[in-house]
């Protein structure tokens, strides 16, 4: 199994520093997502700094921003890093596209595909000087002049990864990506009644071989050095499952333990901006249901518990101040769970859309 860390985005003069100590405590990745921060930049800055460890979005929000100028992003970092760049994009829901972002929120899956065939259509023309020549019903793209297109990269074609809750957004992830990037809330009876079943079959149909594709997250992970240190990392955790159940588009998650009643509890209070009481409607076997949780001792195990056979990659948390030789133990103990996804495949450019 592939283990990831969050680069520290609130100061980027840590980014480099951060990704050189994951490098050398054996993480297979560094990731950044985006909540406060840019989530492009503090990746340059952690790729410049190493020279081995992997580096994704995890994720950015595709549709603020254009399919030109996500391209545009994904290229220099994959040619400034020697090919070493994942992009994870994900969608975002629909109040934070009209609300936050003040983008319209049209047809989403549809739009999506559109997207992701869009970038493997401008990043085809860079390489290899194909005519651009996208046309859809969401995007179109006709205009590429050599004064504009930075070049072939020599590289293979970044791959992309795409965040999935329903069986849209998984169908589009395994048609069209290298891999889905699971939402933390998530339980292993979703993964294995609702997320398994759609990316097996979407993924024989298409030819994808199941090595080549990355499933990541699908949970929390709460750990530390003493049982004071795994309560704390809990108790956060159980305040965001109380948040992400409050979400309607996530209910879907809830629904195979029979929890929509608490989505519906946690959404009227979310709607009440009652958001300190929400947490105590998250009791232990909820809270267990949604988390792996353990001391560094008993991580890897749980880890196992929860997510093997079914999740390729994780990302753990650790404090500032963790104890480096305790980190790489534990990164170690998770790398050892057998995972499927054996590497991304390189001839990215000839698969069909």
């Amino acid at each position: 199994m592939r283990v990831g860390i969050v680069l520290p985005l609130d100061d980027w003069r840590r980014c480099g520093p951060a990704a050189q100590a994951a490098e050398a405590a054996g993480f297979d990745l560094v990731q950044t997502n985006e909540i406060r921060h840019d989530p492009f930049t503090p990746l340059a800055l952690a790729g410049l700094a190493t020279t081995r460890i992997g580096l994704a979005t995890s994720v950015a929000i595709a549709f603020p921003r254009s399919p030109m100028i996500v391209a545009n992003h994904v290229w220099d970092l994959q040619r400034h890093t020697g090919g070493r760049f994942v992009l994870g994009l994900g969608t975002q829901v629909r109040a934070h596209n009209e609300r936050r972002f003040s983008v319209p929120w049209v047809a989403p899956a549809a739009r999506m595909a559109e997207y992701l065939q869009a970038l493997r259509a401008i990043w085809r023309c860079w390489e290899t000087g194909e005519t651009l020549a996208y046309e859809g019903q969401h995007y179109r793209f006709s205009l590429m002049n050599k004064e504009f297109s930075p070049g072939p990269n020599n590289l293979p074609c970044p791959p992309v990864t795409l965040a999935a809750v329903g069986p849209l957004m998984l169908r589009n992830a395994a048609r069209l990506c290298d891999g889905v990037r699971l939402h933390s809330f998530a339980t292993r009876t979703y993964l294995e009644q609702q997320v398994e079943p759609v990316l097996q079959a979407q993924l024989a149909e298409v030819g994808m071989p199941r090595e080549a594709f990355e499933v990541s997250g699908g949970g929390f992970v709460a750990t530390g050095p003493d049982a004071a240190a795994v309560r704390k990392a809990a108790e956060h955790i159980r305040h965001r499952v109380a948040w992400y159940a409050s979400t309607p588009a996530y209910r879907t998650v809830l629904e195979p333990h029979g929890l929509t009643e608490l989505g519906v509890r946690l959404s009227a209070m979310a709607r009440r901006s009652a958001f300190d009481d929400m947490a105590a409607l998250i009791p232990d076997e909820v809270l267990h249901l949604f988390a792996a949780i353990g001391t560094y001792d008993e991580i890897a195990a749980r880890i196992e518990e929860r997510f093997g056979g079914l999740v390729d990659s994780i990302t753990i948390p650790f404090p500032a101040d963790a104890d480096p030789a305790a980190v790489r133990a534990v990164v170690q103990a998770v790398q050892r769970i057998p995972g499927r996804f054996t590497g991304f495949r390189t001839e990215v450019f000839q698969r069909a859309a």
